[in-house]
C-alpha cells in the first residue's frame, strides 16, 4: 500500500515508518522540520494517490503551541483526507485520555506529571474530534501511559478507552511494538471509528 505518514522524525514516527517499510508499503515520510518537509494544511494535494493516512504528530510539551492551532491543523488533516479521497487515518494519540476508572481520565489525577498536562488536555480534545468524523473509517491509537524506545518483540495487548497495567501494576509498551500495533492495523483493519490502547 501506499501511505502517507505525518510526523515521520518523531520517536514514534520514525519506527512506524520503518515497520512499514519493512512489510513492504510504500511510506510518503513528512515532518515538519525533517528532510522531507510536509504541512497537513496541504493534505488534500499530498494525499492523493495514498491509500492511508497515518498521523504520528504530536502538540509540543511546553505548550508553546495551544490547542487550537494543534486542532486546527487536525481538522484540514480530516478535511484533505476527504478531498484526497483517503478512506482510512490512523492516528496517534496520548495516554492521558484512557480512563483510569468508568468517566475518570489520567490526565485528571491528582498525580499526573505538569510537564504532560497541556500535550494531554490536547490530546484528548483531538480524540473527540475524531469522534465527531462519521464519514473516514480513523482509528485512534493510544499508547500504555510509559512509552519509550526499546525492544521489538511483536507482543502487545489490545484495549480500549481504560488504561491497561501487568501484572505488577505498570503500564507499559515500547514505541517498537507500539509501531508493530499500528502497522498491523494498517495491514488488516479492525477498529474502524474506534480508540484503541496498546500494552503489553
Amino acid at each position: 500500500m501506499k501511505i502517507l505518514l505525518f510526523g515521520a522524525t518523531g520517536m514514534v514516527g520514525q519506527r512506524i515508518a520503518a515497520e512499514l517499510r519493512d512489510r513492504g508499503h510504500e511510506v510518503t515520510g513528512l515532518s515538519r522540520g525533517g528532510p522531507v518537509k510536509g504541512d497537513v494544511h496541504d493534505t488534500a494535494t499530498l494525499a492523493e494517490g495514498h491509500d492511508v493516512i497515518v498521523s504520528a504528530i504530536a502538540p509540543p510539551r511546553d505548550g508553546t503551541e495551544p490547542e487550537p492551532p494543534f486542532l486546527a491543523a487536525n481538522r484540514a488533516l480530516i478535511d484533505g483526507a476527504r478531498t484526497a479521497g483517503v478512506p482510512r487515518v490512523i492516528v496517534v494519540g496520548g495516554a492521558g485520555s484512557l480512563q483510569v476508572a468508568p468517566g475518570h481520565d489520567l490526565v485528571d489525577t491528582p498525580d499526573f506529571p505538569a510537564v504532560y498536562k497541556k500535550e494531554s488536555l490536547a490530546g484528548r480534545a483531538l480524540l473527540r474530534l475524531y469522534r465527531e468524523v462519521d464519514d473516514l473509517d480513523w482509528t485512534f491509537f493510544s499508547p500504555a501511559a510509559e512509552i519509550a524506545p526499546g525492544e521489538r518483540t511483536g507482543s502487545y495487548r489490545l484495549g480500549g478507552d481504560l488504561l491497561m497495567t501487568d501484572s505488577e501494576g505498570r503500564s507499559f509498551i515500547s514505541a517498537e511494538d507500539f509501531a508493530v500495533a499500528i502497522a498491523d492495523e494498517v495491514d488488516e483493519p479492525a477498529h474502524p471509528r474506534r480508540r484503541v490502547s496498546v500494552a503489553y
